[in-house]
This record gives structure tokens, C-alpha cells and sequence, in this order.
């Protein structure tokens, strides 16, 4: 993930002009980069802006794919706004990779950005055309995988919760962990993230995760096993009180989401029914099923749990 196509930059600045500690460095190289913020005793974001495989953040640095590059859409920009806000707040700058035209476009726009007016998501994103059906992202619904373990105990606490509530230790030690492949900063530990709802990463990172290692074809085909779906409706969730847009994902929510107030649809796979039948709580039994997985892969296992929420 993450590997993409490398965006032509251009910059009229030198290192040594008085523009430099501005919130728009444009930069070739991005060692050169790293050895300023050092320097500077401040911490960096880098986006990145262009033809990528999807939209993600990776190690520091922000790969924003355009749909449609190198045209941006208002939509497009108010997502690199969000990252950079909430970066800002976090005590993190960022710096822009992009062409001229691009950065222009983003500049041009901050002023509706802060007015707080907000553009509609699309009803399908094509940053990522991964997925064989849609060819794009969703956006009526949002959900979140957990392994099996994980759901057994999301049901007796009735609530998604953030690592750092989840597991009751510290930021610090969870971005410590060789499972933190991405180098995600502290903070990222403290909220509950969501995919689209037709996405298949959740799932992927559950695989992962048992197989502690990046699956491969076989282990997301013959060997994919399923993990528990959460459903939220994307026009209902956004309303939480703890809802935070950060740019990459379509929302976080900060330390926890209590299911019976905001669950649509939750889907654990049919092999698993007799481990959790007797643990639902009440309140979300009618909005729990069990579902097989009679797919040939992990995107026809995304389809059919998808399609059944969105149609019930």
C-alpha cells in the first residue's frame, strides 16, 4: 500500500530564503525535509499529492490520490484541509507536495474552509478503484472490523473504544509496537477509525493481524476468514459528539461509540454463531446477524456483508 507515481514539484524557494518556516514548503527531497525539522525542533506531516494507488498516511507522510489528476475537487481539498487541521492541533505542521496549480487551487479555498461551510460527500469516492463491483468508496455507510476475540469483549463493555481505552495503556507504548508498521503519531492510539462500508481494510487488517505478517492472495481467497463487521450510517455518526475529520479516513471518533445509541448493522460470520448467541445484549439483537461466507475472496465477503446492510 501506499506506493504511487512521484509528484513533479516546483519551488521558487531555497533553503536559506525567509519563506522556509512557512506552512508550504515544496521539496523535491524530503531527507532535505527531515533534516530542517530537526533542525527546527518542530514535527512535520508531508503531503503528498497525486496518481497513487489509494489515499493513505504512512510513516509521515499523507498520499492524497486525486480522482481526477490533476484536476482537485472542492471535496478533494476540504479532506487535505481536515488533515492539515487536525495535524495543526495535534502539534504537527504539514508541508504540500504538489504542482503549482494544485497548491493554488488549495489556497484559493481556505477562506470557505474557514468559514466552517462544509462540501457533501459524494455519494462514491474513486480515490481507491480497487474493490471489482464499485470501483470506489461508498459513503451511505461507514464501518468497523474487529477479530473475533476483539468482538467478544466489544459486546460485554457495549462500546468500540480507542486502543489506548481498549487496552489501558499508554499511547506512547502502542506507537512503540512493531505492529504500528505505519509509525502513526500518539495520538492516533486515542480514537476508533472507520472505513467506508463496502472497504475491504478492515478485514485485510484482521488477517493481518492473526497472521502477523502482510496477507497475500491465498490467505484474502482460500484462506480468508472474516471478522466482525460494525455498520454505522455516515449521516448519523457524523453527529457524534466525539466525530473528528482528519482527511484520510471518512471519520475517527475519539475515545469510544456506544453501540445501542449508534449501530445499524452488525454482521458476525455464520461459523462463529454459536460463540456469541448467547452474550448479544438485548438491545442489539435485532440489529445482529450471522451471515456465511460462501465468497470466493475477502471482496466478495466485503460486497455481501455491505449490500446486506445497506438493503435491510
Amino acid at each position: 500500500m501506499g506506493s504511487g507515481c512521484a509528484v513533479e514539484t516546483r519551488d521558487a524557494h531555497s533553503p536559506e530564503s525567509s519563506c522556509v518556516s512557512s506552512l508550504f514548503l515544496y521539496r523535491r527531497d524530503f531527507r532535505w525535509l527531515k533534516s530542517f525539522t530537526h533542525r527546527e525542533n518542530e514535527v512535520y506531516m508531508l503531503i503528498k499529492i497525486g496518481e497513487f494507488d489509494c489515499t493513505e498516511c504512512w510513516d509521515g507522510v499523507f498520499y492524497k490520490k486525486l480522482a481526477n489528476y490533476p484536476d482537485i475537487s472542492d471535496w478533494e481539498i476540504q479532506t487535505i484541509l481536515d488533515f492539515e487541521n487536525y495535524e495543526h492541533m495535534n502539534g504537527r505542521e504539514c508541508t504540500i507536495e504538489a504542482t503549482d496549480s494544485i497548491v493554488r487551487d488549495i489556497n484559493n479555498y481556505r477562506l470557505i474552509y474557514a468559514s466552517g461551510n462544509r462540501v457533501s460527500v459524494p455519494e462514491k469516492i474513486k480515490e481507491c478503484v480497487a474493490c471489482p463491483k464499485y470501483k470506489g468508496c461508498m459513503t451511505d455507510f461507514v464501518c468497523h472490523t474487529a477479530p473475533v476475540e476483539n468482538a467478544l469483549k466489544i459486546f460485554e463493555c457495549g462500546a468500540l473504544q480507542a486502543p489506548t481505552k481498549w487496552r489501558g495503556v499508554p499511547a506512547s507504548v502502542l506507537k512503540a509496537e512493531n505492529r504500528n508498521a505505519a509509525n502513526d503519531p500518539e495520538d492516533y492510539f486515542d480514537y476508533v477509525m472507520f472505513a467506508w462500508g463496502n472497504c475491504q481494510a478492515g478485514d485485510r487488517l484482521v488477517m493481518e493481524r492473526k497472521l502477523k505478517r502482510f496477507p497475500n492472495n491465498q490467505d484474502l481467497s482460500v484462506n480468508f476468514t472474516p471478522g466482525v463487521r460494525f455498520f454505522f450510517k455516515y449521516d448519523e455518526i457524523i453527529n457524534h459528539p466525539n466525530a473528528t475529520y482528519e482527511g484520510v479516513l471518512p471519520l475517527k471518533i475519539k475515545e469510544e461509540i456506544r453501540l445501542s445509541d449508534w449501530v445499524h448493522t452488525i454482521v458476525i460470520p455464520e461459523n462463529e454463531r454459536d460463540t456469541f448467541i448467547s452474550i448479544i445484549p438485548s438491545e442489539l439483537k435485532n440489529r445482529t446477524f450471522y451471515m456465511e461466507n460462501d465468497c470466493i475472496d475477502i471482496w466478495g465477503w466485503s460486497e455481501k456483508v455491505y449490500e446486506f446492510a445497506r438493503n435491510r
